[in-house]
Order: C-alpha cells, then structure tokens, then sequence
C-alpha cells in the first residue's frame, strides 16, 4: 500500500524556539512554513506576536500569516477553511507538509480532524459581550457551557465570546457539537520544550519592548480602539497601559513576562494530554528532528 502523506507538526510553548528550527527545517526540507500561531493570523500584529521577520519571510515562504485584520476575529471553523487546502496543495505537490505553531487546539483541529461547530459569526453578539466585558463573559460561560470555559482561560476574550456566541446563536453548548473526522495524513508531531523556558521568556519579551512593541500598540488603539480584544492579549495590554499611563515600562515588562509564563505553563498542560510528540533533547535540534523524518519517510 502507498504511505500516506506526511505532515509534520512542530509544537511546543511560547519563546522555546519553534521559529528558528522551523526554518533550518524548511529550508533543508525545501517546504515552506505552515503557521499554527492563532494571533499571527492578524495584520499589523508583528512584534507583539514575535512573527516571524521580513528577513526570514524572505528565507522561507510561510502561509497563513495576516490573513485579516484584527477587528475581523477568525473562528476556528474559518481558519480550518483556510489551513486545510493549503496542507492539502503542499502534500499533492511534495507529499509532506511542516505546521509550525504552539496554539494547541488549533494545531489539534488540523491533525485529528475536530470539527467545530457550523456557527458564523455574529456581528451583534460579539458587540453585546465587548460591552459586557470579560468579566462578566468568562463566568456566564461557567454557568452556561462549564465544559467549554474549563478549558478557556479567563484571560482569553476571543475563545470566552466565541464560544458564547455558539450558545446564543444556536442554543446548544458549544461542547456538545463538535465532532472528529481524522484527515488522510499521517501525523508526526515534534516538540520543543526546553529547560531553561523561563530565561528565554525574559530575553524575548526584553526584546519585544526594545523591537517597538508599545509604539505598535499605540498605532493598533489608534486605528482600531483601545478595546479592541487582542489589545488585551499578552503584551499589548501592558503595552496599552503604558501608553494610557496606568504602569510603568519596567512594571510592564514583568506583568509580561508573569502573564507569558502563566500561558507557557498553560501550553505546556496541553501539549501533554492533547498531543503525542517526539520531544526533542535539545543537543543539536536540527539533526534529530531531521533523524526522526527521514525514518517517518522512508
């Protein structure tokens, strides 16, 4: 029997290094990237997202980047839309696939085939639940759907309305209504999780403050409005702040720095019960994740 296609899935916490190992990886591979990074689906959201530069886009085609702009949230149902012909055209052409990302249930709709529920968005209620505010939005969801705001943190406004949204608009929770239908690939999920996460997450966000991160912020309120929900995402609610003069830089930086941990801890959880990777041990990456290809290939 012919194998079935490849797609190989690198996963792993915020700030371990999926980025730089995913482009030795596809440029040995000659594959571009595949992005599974939820807010670098959005325009205008460069350094406070750690997206991947203009230099290294030029290194390795990646798809799936800036696929709207930022008050246009994405359903997981749409990014499915979008990610699942693109694999599909990379594994016709090549056979093999490389998804990059460490936003865990949507690398998961893509390897297990979950299918979430067939609810569009809905202009109104996402209006209704901004003015309502997340602290009101997160505990109507514990009552309403406890399954689905178990597994959302109270920090994410986007998951707490959508999954909201998929109650109001169809009156069923929206736990209830996913299903699984695995895809025709074969799935080999590799993954970064490195000893010293805590030191990385320091450097980085350092770094995105130093790269502009409070100026890019400004520019998004400017545009967009303060309250624009991913403004209060990691980063750029402390960077919002600043600008507002609610914190100092310095303070800033650590609430970053702890809120980053909180989520790497978070995504780390999750890549444990959800996901089945070959962790990699760190000595010399790129040869053992190529090690562990070439045998899924052969």
């Amino acid at each position: 029997m012919t194998k079935q296609p490849l797609v190989i899935s690198l996963l792993g916490p915020t700030a371990s290094g999926k980025t730089a190992l995913a482009l030795e990886l596809a440029e040995r591979l000659g594959l571009p990237v595949i992005n599974v990074d939820s807010r670098q689906l959005y325009r205008e959201m460069d350094v406070g997202t750690a997206k991947p530069t203009a230099e290294q886009q030029a290194r390795v085609t990646h798809h799936l980047l800036n696929l709207r702009d930022p008050n246009q949230p994405i359903t997981l149902q749409e990014f499915q839309a979008e990610a699942t012909p693109c694999i599909e055209r990379e594994l016709a052409e090549r056979g093999i696939a490389l998804l990059v990302g460490g936003s865990g249930l949507y690398l998961k709709a893509l390897t297990s085939g979950l299918k979430p529920p067939a609810v569009g968005p809905q202009p109104e209620l996402r209006q209704q639940f901004s003015a309502m505010g997340q602290a009101i939005c997160h505990p109507l969801l514990a009552v309403a759907d406890p399954i689905a705001a178990a597994k959302i943190s109270p920090a994410d406004v986007v998951r707490t309305q959508r999954a909201l949204e998929v109650l109001y608009a169809s009156g069923q929770p929206m736990t209830g209504q996913a299903s699984v239908e695995p895809p025709p690939w074969r799935i080999l999920e590799l993954g970064l999780n490195p000893a010293n996460l805590r030191e990385r997450i320091n450097q980085r966000t350092e770094q995105l403050y130093q790269e502009g991160l409070v100026e890019e912020t400004q520019r998004l309120a400017d545009r967009y409005g303060a309250d624009l929900p991913l403004l209060q995402t990691i980063g750029y609610g402390e960077a919002l702040q600043i600008n507002t003069g609610s914190i100092t830089r310095q303070s800033a930086i650590a609430t970053t720095c702890q809120r980053t941990r909180q989520f790497a801890k978070r995504q780390r959880t999750w890549f444990r019960r959800q996901h089945t990777p070959q962790w990699l041990s760190e000595q010399d990456l790129l040869t053992e994740a190529m090690t562990l290809i070439e045998q899924h290939l052969g």
